[in-house]
């Protein structure tokens, strides 16, 4: 895939929440397309994020859309509130849905696109029978719950496999790896077929994320 269609989503989870505002109008005026919003719950992971009040008042600064990615149990209970708050993309665990194929069609039936985050141990293979309905597919490229992890290899081999089943299918499902990018892992996995990038650390931990988010944008 061309490098200039890689859609680049900070993970404001890594942002500096003591100066959030700032983070969040760096964002809107760097290369990046979208904002990733970690939601957690200390149940479906082993970490807190944030809620509502904070996707709101990042929602009142951002001039870019809301990619919103739930970390919890039984996220049916919420889609609305997340509507309501500004997510734009709305993506839920297949490992927290028993239903997952009404979820989707909730998510959609709200008005935003519909995603579904893959955990390490998962195979996509269980996506065979749903990936025409989704819009986007996130394979975690670490174990969720915590920023900075080390990078999971096998997630660049899942990435083409995922790859050949979307296009097995002519579905129009985009691909997202949440974890451990870098430039280096990029360029692997962009080679792999992802079309977007989250990336929490190596954004907010630069000394110029502006640049940083420039460099992932330019490799294709």
């Amino acid at each position: 895939m061309p490098h200039q269609n890689t859609i680049i989503a900070p993970s404001i989870l890594s942002a500096d929440f003591a100066n959030l505002k700032n983070d969040i109008e760096m964002v809107n005026q760097s290369q990046a397309e979208w904002f990733h919003v970690d939601v957690m719950d200390g149940v479906f992971v082993p970490n807190i994020s944030f809620g509502f009040p904070v996707i709101k008042a990042i929602q009142k600064y951002a001039t870019k859309p809301l990619d919103v990615h739930l970390m919890i149990v039984d996220p049916d209970r919420y889609l609305a509130d997340f509507k309501a708050v500004g997510a734009e993309v709305l993506t839920v665990h297949i490992e927290a849905c028993t239903h997952l194929h009404r979820t989707i069609h909730a998510i959609k039936e709200l008005g935003m696109k519909a995603g579904v985050a893959v955990n390490p141990h998962t195979s996509i293979s269980l996506l065979e029978d749903l990936i025409e309905d989704i819009d986007l597919v996130c394979l975690m490229g670490v174990n969720p719950g915590f920023g900075g992890q080390k990078f999971i290899k096998q997630t660049v081999q899942k990435c083409a496999a995922l790859k050949t089943l979307i296009n097995s299918k002519q579905a129009a499902c985009l691909i997202e790896i949440d974890g451990g990018v870098n430039e280096q892992t990029a360029k692997e996995l962009i080679a792999a077929g992802a079309d977007v990038l989250v990336a929490g650390n190596y954004v907010f931990g630069a000394a110029n994320p502006t640049q940083a988010i420039a460099d992932l944008k330019a490799i294709s």
